[in-house]
């Protein structure tokens, strides 16, 4: 696992923050499969609402441009970002990542924390 600092500035960290605030949030388990679906206790950003659709454009556009990234992760292709959150004792239990979506060529997975709770 690497650590690529300086993906999204700190002033789109605090934007992100701020609209995340104000975000349409549904129950995690709409994008996982049945396996996840027993262990995933969360909340994640609707993905069918505006500001899913401007932020998830942000962090690929952030991430497209950025050297570092994909001098290490050599992405052949890209998934769309989730926007998850934690509150009252949630959790995502014990489980293999599901980081292969619809590409069956993509084989990584991206975590970008935004560190403070929603």
């Amino acid at each position: 696992m690497y650590h690529i600092p300086g993906v999204l500035s700190p002033q789109d960290v605090a934007r992100f923050r701020e609209q995340l605030e104000q975000a349409e949030w549904v129950d995690g388990r709409v994008t996982t499969g049945a396996q996840g679906a027993q262990v995933k206790n969360n909340q994640q950003v609707d993905t069918r609402s505006t500001l899913y659709a401007a932020l998830q454009n942000e962090v690929l556009n952030a991430v497209n441009q950025h050297a570092l990234f994909f001098a290490a992760a050599l992405p052949r292709t890209l998934s769309t970002p989730l926007f998850n959150r934690y509150q009252n004792n949630e959790t995502y239990g014990f489980h293999v990542d599901g980081a292969v979506r619809s590409h069956p060529q993509t084989a990584g997975c991206v975590l970008t924390f935004l560190p403070r709770c929603f």
